[in-house]
C-alpha cells in the first residue's frame, strides 16, 4: 500500500482544490473604529441553483485511528464546502481534483496548522473531516437545497493509500 505524503497547507499548493482560509500573511483593512482587522473575502460560497442557500453549521468530529487507510472520497457537485477549525487544533485534509471519478494517482494530503481552514471547490473530491485531536469542532459553510449533493467513490483495494501523520513532509 502506498503512503500518502502529507504536505503543509499553503494557498498555492491547495489552489487546484479551493481556497485556504487564514489570516497569516493575508491583506486586511481596519474596521470597527480601528479595533478590528478584516481579512476580507477569503473564499466564496459556491451554489448551483436558484433555490440553494449558503448555510452555517458546526461539525463535532472524533479522531479516526491512525495510520488510516484511505479507501474512499466524497464530493459535493452542487456547492462548495468550507471547514474552519474552532479549537485551533491541526487537522488533515485529503483531496483529489474534480471530475466524474477521483483518480488515486491525483490524491494529495495536507496538514492544517489549526489556524487555517479550507473551502473545497464545487465537485472537489475529499475525505470526510479528519481531526487529529480526540474531538474537534469545525465551523462548516456549505449549500442547502434540492438535489443530491453528496457523491461517494470507493477505490479498489489496490488503489488505497495509507495516511500516517508521521509522514508529514517538512520540506
Amino acid at each position: 500500500m502506498r503512503t500518502l505524503t502529507i504536505e503543509p497547507l499553503t494557498a498555492q499548493a491547495f489552489a487546484p482544490f479551493g481556497e485556504v482560509i487564514e489570516a497569516e500573511g493575508r491583506d486586511f483593512f481596519m474596521i470597527n473604529n480601528g479595533s478590528t482587522r478584516r481579512y476580507h473575502r477569503q473564499a466564496e460560497v459556491q451554489t448551483s441553483g436558484p433555490d440553494d442557500a449558503a448555510i452555517i453549521s458546526i461539525f463535532r468530529a472524533t479522531a479516526l485511528p491512525m495510520p488510516l487507510t484511505i479507501g474512499m472520497l466524497e464530493r459535493h457537485p452542487l456547492g462548495s464546502q468550507a471547514f474552519m477549525p474552532l479549537r485551533g487544533q491541526p487537522f488533515l485534509i485529503v483531496v483529489a481534483p474534480p471530475g466524474e471519478q477521483p483518480h488515486s494517482s491525483q490524491v494529495r494530503a495536507f496538514l492544517s496548522d489549526g489556524r487555517q481552514g479550507v473551502n473545497y471547490g464545487k465537485g472537489v473530491w475529499h475525505h470526510p473531516v479528519l481531526c487529529l485531536a480526540a474531538e474537534d469542532d469545525f465551523l462548516v459553510i456549505d449549500r442547502a437545497g434540492p438535489g443530491n449533493n453528496c457523491d461517494e467513490h470507493f477505490f479498489a483495494e489496490a488503489e488505497h493509500w495509507l495516511l500516517d501523520p508521521a509522514s508529514v513532509h517538512r520540506g
